[in-house]
């Protein structure tokens, strides 16, 4: 079959021309070649040269435009530059080998056979000619077009070999299953099982790549059952694992946990391309193990998990190299709050309560809100319903108030610096106190939301801890 009309990328014209000056087989190799044969969009574009990659994409850049910039890593022998929306990358044809102990393989010279066979997956193992006598030929040693048909992820050599080699593939395979809905071939995950130990010399950075890839899929769910079933889960992420399974006294059980997870996980997948917001909602019960204790009278519970999990997720994101600035206290916000919206569908909605979730959510009450309303996995149609329409109640309020008081990431009209002037103290912790009751005093309704007001309460606060204000007027510092 000629692939021709599949190479609809102008690159390819140019390549090809640029090989045939240096004499040079060229061809289109790995993902891309998978993804025309899928029907899926891909811009990233792998160019293998039995030749000298550099070469080749210096000379294929000349031929498009004398200011074409080339980036050049002569220590992986490899080259790329951006074009027409895609980023195309060379590479000359190689062999690799490993040694145990490390996943830096040693390099050498090769033929395409050599690079199709280095390659992870069948799939992924395929390359189209772009000169030479066949000329846009398929050539697919390990049946990767028949793979894509079954749905299947497979190595094209011995899996052991593949896996200990380079044990990220372990985690790729389970990636490609999920982001493709393909299922692993039962020898590829036997060897997987066989083989996970082997992810601990991967570095956490890595692992992460790929697990974020996972999360991002429509269904991260999928991935994650895989990941546990073959073994990875529990290298990286035990605190996960450690969700399963139900535990039942006198006849009375709590929901398992981990399926409850994987629930919330894929209602927030569906409805958002956040990836951090999906991490809230796989760590959102990630403290009910440690804080489950079973009462005779009112049967289990989990109090305190939304404090507990926030702190587990400092530790789990310092341990997975994860981003440890605003995108870990976006994580711990919604996790410490995710137990507030459901609180207020069960009571009564009051304004002082919504003014404190706003407060406090800020930005990120509608991040909340969605984790929320994933949360909801009851069995129990009736149940959701009511759940649903008191959760439409509560956004309403949240409008309403919003609209009224304007509390989104609001501050308080008086600061640090106006309690220490007013009463002439040095940072302490009464500080806090005062300034805690004046934003008590506007968030529960008491006094308006003005500087005036909040200077006064500030006043009544102080003397009710024994101060004596030093300043007579309001914002100057004159001494009594």
């Amino acid at each position: 079959m000629n692939y021709e009309k599949h190479l609809i990328h102008p690159i390819y014209s140019f390549v090809r021309h640029a090989a045939d000056e240096l004499g040079y087989e060229a061809y289109v190799v790995g993902g891309v070649v998978r993804d025309m044969i899928m029907h899926r969009h891909n811009t990233d574009i792998d160019i293998v040269t039995v030749g000298s990659g550099i070469e080749l994409a210096t000379r294929t850049a000349a031929l498009i435009s004398p200011d074409l910039h080339v980036n050049v890593y002569r220590n992986f022998g490899t080259a790329q530059f951006n074009f027409e929306g895609s980023v195309i990358e060379f590479v000359g044809a190689r062999r690799e080998s490993y040694s145990r102990d490390s996943r830096k393989p040693v390099v050498e010279d090769g033929t395409l056979e050599d690079d199709q066979l280095r390659r992870d997956f069948t799939i992924n193992a395929m390359a189209i000619s772009l000169n030479g006598d066949r000329p846009f030929t398929l050539i697919d040693p390990f049946d990767g077009v028949q793979d894509i048909a079954g749905k299947i992820i497979r190595t094209p050599c011995d899996p052991d070999r593949t896996f200990s080699d380079d044990p990220l593939r372990m985690m790729r395979a389970i990636r490609f299953a999920n982001q493709l809905n393909f299922n692993i071939y039962p020898e590829t995950s036997e060897a997987i099982k066989r083989n996970a130990e082997r992810l601990d010399i991967i570095s956490e950075e890595r692992i992460m790549e790929e697990f974020n890839k996972i999360l991002s899929c429509i269904r991260p769910s999928k991935g994650i059952r895989l990941l546990d079933e073959n073994g990875l889960l529990a290298r990286f992420l035990p605190e996960v694992v450690a969700l399963k399974g139900v535990e039942s006294i006198n006849g009375r059980g709590h929901k398992d946990n981990y399926l409850h997870t994987l629930e919330v996980v894929d209602n927030v997948a569906m409805t958002t391309t956040n990836f951090w917001l999906v991490w809230a909602a796989l760590l959102h019960d990630i403290a009910k193990p440690a804080t489950k204790r079973y009462d005779p009278v009112h049967g289990w519970s989990f109090h305190g998990h939304e404090v507990v999990g926030a702190k587990m997720a400092s530790k789990i994101f310092h341990r997975l190299k994860l981003p440890v600035n605003e995108r870990l206290k976006y994580i711990q916000k919604l996790i410490s709050l995710h137990l507030r919206p459901i609180a207020l569908v069960e009571d009564n909605i009051t304004d002082s309560a919504v003014r404190r979730l706003l407060f406090e959510a800020g930005d990120d009450i509608d991040d909340l809100m969605m984790l929320c309303e994933a949360d909801i996995t009851s069995k129990n149609s009736d149940k959701i319903r009511r759940y649903r329409h008191n959760f439409e109640i509560v956004r309403h309020k949240l409008v309403e108030i919003e609209e009224k008081d304007r509390l989104r990431n609001w501050q308080p009209p008086i600061n640090g610096e106006d309690i220490m002037a007013a009463f002439g103290l040095k940072p302490c912790r009464t500080i806090g106190d005062i300034k805690d009751a004046v934003c008590n005093a506007i968030l529960d309704g008491e006094i308006e939301n003005t500087r005036e007001a909040a200077y006064q309460r500030m006043l009544e606060a102080g003397a009710q801890l024994g101060l004596k204000p030093v300043t007579k007027n309001l914002g100057h510092e004159q001494a009594d």
